[in-house]
């Protein structure tokens, strides 16, 4: 006697996998090359167009519902249970491959959603030291501590750009001021909801 079986044949849901994976190249991976004809055709060539139209339409939705969401696994759970018992819904084998599916792909495609979402540069890396001034128009400046801070700032993707800046004793109390100020700021502002 056989036992039964946990997942769907492999066989059967391999392109339901595939277009699973076409939707987050698309979406989420900036691939272009994925289009709903090239999917159909490398997967669901005997289906008709608008059929397979309404196939991507579903899976779209419920990977785009899961991904906004960041579901966790019980979460999940819930979310593709509630889809299979809904009219026009999700096949239990369907919402096996689709569970499968997301835990390979959920921390890569909230790093994607993540990136998506910054318009500006952001700071990857911060280093600082502590020089002594060996050169200067003034003596009286000669062996005085520095500050020195550089900044890597850049986008995913894209080419880095860096900063550096030189602060004296001075200024860096001012900056160490005005950061205590802001900490103060944020902390009663947290602490006032």
């Amino acid at each position: 006697m056989a036992a039964p079986a946990e997942h769907p044949p492999a066989e059967s849901m391999k392109p339901l996998l595939g277009l699973l994976n076409g939707i987050a190249q698309s979406t989420y991976y900036g691939n272009m090359e994925i289009t709903e004809d090239l999917l159909r055709e490398q997967l669901y060539p005997e289906m008709a167009p608008q059929a397979f139209g309404a196939l991507r339409a579903k899976m779209t939705g419920i990977v785009k519902s899961v991904a906004s969401a960041d579901m966790d696994s019980n979460q999940l759970e819930a979310f593709l249970t509630a889809q299979t018992k809904k009219p026009g819904g999700i096949t239990v084998d369907q919402a096996a491959v689709i569970a499968k599916f997301w835990k390979n792909h959920r921390l890569k495609i909230r790093e994607s959603l993540i990136n998506q979402s910054k318009w500006e540069n952001s700071l990857k890396n911060i280093s600082w030291r502590v020089d002594l001034k060996s050169q200067s128009r003034h003596v009286d400046q000669l062996n005085s501590p520095v500050a020195i801070v550089e900044m890597e700032l850049g986008k995913n993707g894209q080419e880095s750009e860096f900063l550096t800046l030189e602060f004296d004793e001075l200024k860096l109390n001012q900056m160490l001021k005005k950061l205590a100020e802001i900490e103060d700021s944020i902390t009663s502002l947290t602490q006032a909801t």
